[in-house]
């Protein structure tokens, strides 16, 4: 079983944002622990957990959340982590150096939302950090001790050209970082940049071709390297406990939304609303999740002549009774094919 928790407080609300944090009501956050414990209690109960194999937790910004905050989350969570393989902890690059030090007592992997070493580019998506306070925080992390370290890059904005995004590949490479996530920005509702013209009007594929070219394995439509349990463990619909405002978890047919408004959670962490999923729905989140990455689809959930045709397309492989997708940015069109 896996377990996700969300931080959502933020120092600021960068442009692209449509994630569930906070800018605001900082002083919440020992109140806020406090009903994360509650739920955290609730969950493992209720989802008869006696340990979690991965854990990330997320925002937000969890850099955010003081030391002694996390001593108080994992001192109650050290129990259930006995055999855990994996322990993700994402951070702003403005995280101080002490910081990143007391976390990795807590932590294996740590992710940075770096989006760009170009600082005109993080001003462009609202970042309230730079270039130099990138590439400080990724060396800090690696001399606490963090061999696995993640950092985000943006692509296919406005001013991206080809010689700023071989550049951002370049630097993020130059730098002890084993893993990538590579995001197409996208506009989401209720955010700065929603109704705005912030797309680049060129094709971006040759980003993509970059990052493979330097040797960086795809095993996800977003993720280039060394791959992460955690996510590997969404993709293969794994049980999850989502604890934290805006979270979500999942538990055999269900799936399960805490509240998303901070102060209802903090008043009511246990106020949980639930969906049930029908065998239909659970199928085609597997087809779904399965073909956007390199965890494959078990051949029993889709029709043998549809894949026969994808595999005289040479589309996808098969191999030891599971499909393969060859192209993961095709996975939606495959998923809805098979469908």
């Amino acid at each position: 079983m896996l377990l996700y928790i969300h931080i959502p407080f933020c120092d600021s609300k960068c442009h692209y944002c449509s994630f569930n944090s906070f800018t605001k009501n900082h002083h919440l956050k020992n109140l806020y622990v406090e009903a994360l414990l509650k739920q955290l209690r609730y969950e493992i109960e209720r989802f008869e957990a006696d340990g979690f194999e991965t854990v990330f937790i997320g925002g937000g910004t969890p850099s955010t959340l003081s030391l002694k905050s996390y001593e108080k989350i994992f001192g109650f969570l050290n129990p259930y982590l006995k055999n855990s393989k994996e322990i993700t902890i994402e951070a702003n690059p403005t995280a101080k150096a002490e910081w990143i030090e007391g976390i990795k007592d807590f932590a294996t992997r740590i992710s940075f939302g770096v989006q760009s070493f170009e600082d005109k580019k993080l001003k462009f998506l609202g970042r309230n950090h730079t270039q130099k306070e990138a590439i400080s925080a990724i060396e800090h992390a690696f001399d606490a001790g963090f061999e696995d370290i993640n950092l985000d890059i943006i692509y296919d904005t406005a001013i991206d050209t080809k010689e700023l995004l071989k550049k951002d590949i370049e630097t993020a490479l130059s730098l002890p970082v084993n893993h990538i996530s590579a995001y197409s920005l996208t506009k989401e509702e209720n955010t700065p940049f929603f109704d705005k013209e912030v797309n680049s009007k060129e094709e971006f594929g040759y980003f993509i071709k970059e990052l493979l070219e330097r040797k960086l394995p795809q095993y996800e439509v977003s993720n280039f390297g060394k791959p992460s349990l955690h996510n590997r463990g969404y993709w293969s619909l794994k049980e999850y406990v989502g604890a934290g405002c805006g979270a979500v978890g999942f538990y055999k047919n269900r799936r399960f939304y805490p509240q998303t408004e901070l102060s209802g959670y903090i008043k009511e962490p246990t106020n949980i609303h639930t969906e049930n999923l029908s065998n239909e729905d659970l199928r085609t989140e597997r087809i779904f999740l399965g073909l956007r990455s390199d965890t494959g689809v078990p051949l029993e959930l889709v029709e043998k002549n549809r894949v026969e045709i994808l595999l005289e397309e040479n589309r996808v492989k098969t191999k030891k009774g599971r499909l393969y997708n060859k192209n993961f940015f095709l996975a939606d069109e495959i998923a809805l094919f098979l469908l």
